[in-house]
Formats: structure tokens, C-alpha cells, sequence
């Protein structure tokens, strides 16, 4: 009579065990899954997450040398406007010490001009061009001409005077000689002008 229980315990136990089994296999399938997933995780994931972090690093980095780069470059520009402004000044301050130089020639050139002319000798014209003097004038005789020239010759301003026309004219009453000469201008040291003064003095005695 015990026989159909025995048969019952037994078919519910054929089912616990299926069950059991069943689980372990859908554990065992989902340590799987979960695997692959870390897996999958690990192996691209990870790297593209790390590289992307060396992009960024790579990044900033350029832009930070960018930053240093515009930096030079802004003040290599200020380093050329600074040699700009200084080559400037100095072209200037050269000018004005040409200028001042010229001016100082101009008043000496015209003093020792002046300072050489005998007494009888008059001058009517002047024309120069580049170093060269054209003089025009009136002298009492040939003579004074002559001494012009030797004073000419002797001021360190002047040099190799050459006479281009002399004539008589007796058309005022008077006995004179008209005369055209030609004469090189000269630029001597400062330090000559003392010298310069004395020769002057000496044509003017004479």
C-alpha cells in the first residue's frame, strides 16, 4: 500500500534537482554574459577612454603652446618696433647733426669768402654748383685779381682757383678789369678754423 508515495517523493524530487540545475546553468550562462561584458569593457572601452585621455592631454598641451608661441610672437614684435623706434632716433639725430655741421660749413664757406677778398677786388655774382664757385667781379687792376686768387689758394676752404676771364673796361671813366674765376670748395676740420682765420688775416694785409 506504501508503494504510490515512494513514486511521489520521488518525482518531486526529479524536479528540485531539474530545477537546480536549471539555475545553475542560467548562473553559470550569466557569469558568462558577464564576463564577456567586462571583457568587452576592458579590451575596448578602456582604451578608447585612455587614448581619449591622451588626446586631451595632447590637447591642452598645444595649447598651451600656442599660448607661449603668441606670447613670442608678441613680444618679438615689440622687440622690432623697439629697434624701429631706435634705428629711427638715430637716423634723426644723425640728420641734425648733418644739418648743424652743414649750417656751421655754410657760415665758415661764406666768412672766408668774404675774408679773402682784397681791398679793389668787388664781387658781382656767385653761382656755385656742387664744389665748384663761380665768382664774378670788379677789380681796380689785374694785380688784385691776382692776390684774390693767391688768398683763395691759401685758405684751407678753398683750393685751386683758376682765372676764366679777365678784360679791361674803361667805360666808367675809370681804369678797371672785369673778372670771372672759378674756384673748388673745401671741407676742413673744426681744428683748422683758427688757421683758417689767420689766412684771411694775412690775405687781407696783403
Amino acid at each position: 500500500m506504501s508503494h504510490p508515495q515512494t513514486l511521489a517523493v520521488r518525482i518531486n524530487l526529479l524536479d528540485w534537482r531539474a530545477e537546480q540545475r536549471e539555475y545553475k546553468r542560467k548562473r553559470f550562462i550569466a557569469q558568462l554574459v558577464g564576463a564577456a561584458v567586462a571583457t568587452v569593457i576592458v579590451v575596448g572601452i578602456l582604451p578608447v577612454i585612455y587614448y581619449d585621455h591622451l588626446i586631451d592631454a595632447q590637447q591642452a598641451r598645444n595649447h598651451y603652446l600656442q599660448q607661449q608661441i603668441a606670447t613670442a610672437d608678441k613680444q618679438l614684435a615689440e622687440i622690432r618696433e623697439l629697434k624701429k623706434t631706435r634705428e629711427d632716433l638715430i637716423n634723426r639725430m644723425q640728420v641734425i647733426g648733418e644739418l648743424q655741421r652743414s649750417r656751421s660749413a655754410i657760415v665758415h664757406y661764406f666768412d672766408q669768402l668774404t675774408a679773402t677778398i682784397p681791398d679793389g677786388v668787388y664781387l658781382t655774382g656767385l653761382d656755385e654748383k656742387g664744389t665748384t664757385t663761380t665768382l664774378d667781379g670788379v677789380a681796380e687792376s689785374n694785380a688784385r685779381v691776382s692776390e684774390y686768387m693767391t688768398n683763395l689758394d691759401n685758405s684751407p676752404w678753398f683750393t685751386n682757383p683758376r682765372l676764366i676771364v679777365i678784360k679791361r673796361d674803361d667805360s666808367h671813366g675809370k681804369r678797371r678789369a672785369d673778372f670771372t674765376l672759378k674756384v673748388d670748395s673745401t671741407s676742413p676740420d673744426q681744428t683748422q678754423n683758427g688757421t683758417s682765420g689767420d689766412a684771411a688775416g694775412k690775405g687781407r694785409a696783403s
